[in-house]
């Protein structure tokens, strides 16, 4: 069998994305994803987040089977909750569910300072290892524990991401997001999550309550459930 090359499956991947993401984006009022989020994906060697038998099928436009029975995410939905964030270089991350490390790393590229939590030992190690090896180990923090809880000794940040479903936001990861941040996860039953963007208000809502949340869903998903210990 022929030598793959990466760089050239990852240009169509990222063709692909640009092509499937544009109802995504006119329907959340945008002409396209961020350059940056699409840049931040050229950059992160996505076969290096997978076990080497699945690693061929690296820049398929699909979820793939990861180590403990989880799974790496579909590159499109990768860019698309990347792009939700709305980050800036500099912003600070919470991320639910570290993984294999791959929406880690897109993080980091996009110049975020990553605090990632994941309930896994094994898991949180071997990404530590990858992130390590590819050097983003300046920009990531890793934590074993209940991403339910967050991480509050970092506290606040700009922007919450979550790689697992819950049917509620745990009110923890919402005392931790700064006024005007964006917490974006996917929520529901098992057969019916919905990818949601909420964010953070400044004042008080319309009932009173300080640093309510608005809500927008995006699109439906399918993930893993958010576990505690």
């Amino acid at each position: 069998m022929p030598t793959l090359d990466f760089a050239v499956e990852r240009q169509r991947m990222l063709a692909h994305i640009v092509t499937q993401a544009v109802c995504l984006t006119l329907r959340l009022g945008k002409a396209a994803l961020d350059g940056r989020v699409l840049r931040a994906l050229e950059r992160v060697p996505r076969h290096e987040f997978l076990p080497p038998e699945l690693r061929a099928l690296a820049y398929a436009d699909t979820a793939l089977p990861a180590d403990c029975g989880k799974t790496v995410s579909q590159p499109l939905i990768v860019a698309l909750m990347s792009d939700l964030l709305g980050l800036q270089p500099g912003d600070r991350v919470l991320e639910i569910g570290t993984g294999m490390g791959y929406q880690t790393a897109v993080l980091a590229e996009l110049g975020c300072e990553v605090c990632s939590v994941e309930r896994i030992p094994a898991l949180s190690r071997g990404a530590a290892e990858r992130l390590e090896a590819l050097g983003y180990e300046d920009r990531v923090e890793l934590r074993i524990g209940d991403g339910r809880l967050g991480w509050p000794e970092q506290a606040p940040f700009d922007a919450i991401i979550a790689t697992a479903a819950a049917e509620q936001v745990p009110p923890a990861l919402v005392g931790q997001l700064r006024p005007g941040g964006r917490l974006v996860m996917p929520l529901g039953p098992p057969d019916a999550q919905q990818l949601v963007l909420g964010i953070k208000g400044i004042g008080r809502d319309a009932q009173g309550v300080v640093g309510a949340l608005s809500w927008r869903v995006v699109l439906p998903v399918r993930f893993s459930l958010l576990e505690g210990e």
